[in-house]
């Protein structure tokens, strides 16, 4: 299968795109980027996806002397083909250490800050990244070196929305590095490669050129795909969680108002531990919009208070909520 027919049954399956959407597509200048930019181009071309509107955002991190030229390049590639392109300069050394984070977590901050940006002034549907399977094996890595649990397994989702309700598409989730780097030499797009993704200073790019590569040639040379099939069955196995942790909120929720919702505790108890600890955090994000800073932690003593029941106890398990167990209730206010 192509690598064009790989990202058509991504796009048809998944519903990545719609009739007169307004699409925000990431571009770098990358390998990636431009060629999701380019198999995007030749599918609306074709008339193989739905009509839509392609709007490029890049962003210049002014971390290298390459930088300007990729920003010309891309700007180049988007007035050949009379695609809006939209493009902002950052310093982002500067804003990192001004903001005592990662020069790495400050970049991709203002990646997404940009494309949300955009897609606002525009009126656009969605964002488009070129997140591929490689990327995807990598994340499922790093979040089982994190111990971040079977919700970590899942990787990143083809498609999802964001706690404001953004929504960021993946078209190349399905398709390989290797499959991207000969369909940019195929369409002789000749895109600028970072080199500091060589270099072994980011977490992520340890996974990407030590660990992978030793898997590959140890384990499994087929890492990659087994990864995500992984990946897959995660996300699979997640949707229906969520479908059971919905019904199971729906039957002991007791008031749903602005700033609380009342659960039946007798409901609560008939629960097992797993349903419980995912409807404390889809509780709480239907009352925040967010479940940031609840960690596991958070999750399970909640729990022992509900298990407890002893008077009128409750806990605060971030600045923002209290969870109170009283008169056979479950209360989560907002604070």
């Amino acid at each position: 299968m192509t690598i064009e027919n790989k990202v058509l049954e991504t796009i048809k399956k998944y519903q990545l795109i719609e009739k007169e959407d307004k699409l925000v597509i990431g571009v770098s200048g990358g390998p990636d980027s431009m060629a999701l930019l380019h198999i995007l181009l030749t599918l609306q071309e074709k008339e193989q996806i739905p009509s839509c509107t392609l709007l490029v955002a890049h962003v210049n991190h002014m971390l290298r002397k390459e930088a300007d030229e990729e920003t010309a390049y891309v700007e180049e590639f988007c007035r050949l083909h009379q695609i809006p392109c939209f493009v902002k300069r950052a310093k982002v050394e500067e804003l990192a250490q001004k903001a005592k984070m990662g020069t790495e977590e400050m970049g991709r901050n203002i990646r997404y800050q940009f494309f949300e940006e955009v897609r606002q002034k525009e009126k656009a549907q969605k964002i488009v990244t070129a997140h591929h399977a490689n990327d995807n094996a990598e994340t499922v890595l790093m979040n089982i070196l994190r111990g971040s649990g079977t919700a970590g397994l899942r990787g990143i989702e083809p498609i999802r929305k964001n706690e404001k309700n953004v929504v960021f598409v993946r078209p190349l989730l399905n398709c390989t590095k290797e499959e991207i780097y000969e369909y940019c030499k195929e369409k002789k797009l000749q895109p600028k490669i970072d080199k500091s993704n060589q270099e072994n200073v980011y977490n992520r790019n340890k996974v990407r050129n030590i660990l992978i590569p030793f898997l590959e040639k140890e384990w499994n040379p087929n890492i990659v795909a087994t990864l995500n099939r992984l990946s897959e069955l995660a996300r699979q196995e997640n949707q229906y969680l969520e479908r059971q942790t919905q019904k199971a909120y729906e039957d002991m929720v007791l008031e749903e108002g602005k700033d609380s919702i009342v659960l039946s505790l007798k409901k609560w108890n008939g629960q097992d531990f797993v349903i419980k600890s995912r409807v404390i955090r889809y509780t709480i994000n239907r009352l925040l919009g967010t479940t940031k800073d609840i960690e596991k932690i958070h999750i399970e003593d909640i729990i022992k208070l509900c298990e407890n029941n002893v008077g009128n106890k409750y806990l605060i398990p971030n600045k923002k909520v209290k969870v109170l167990v009283n008169k056979g209730k479950i209360f989560f206010l907002e604070q």
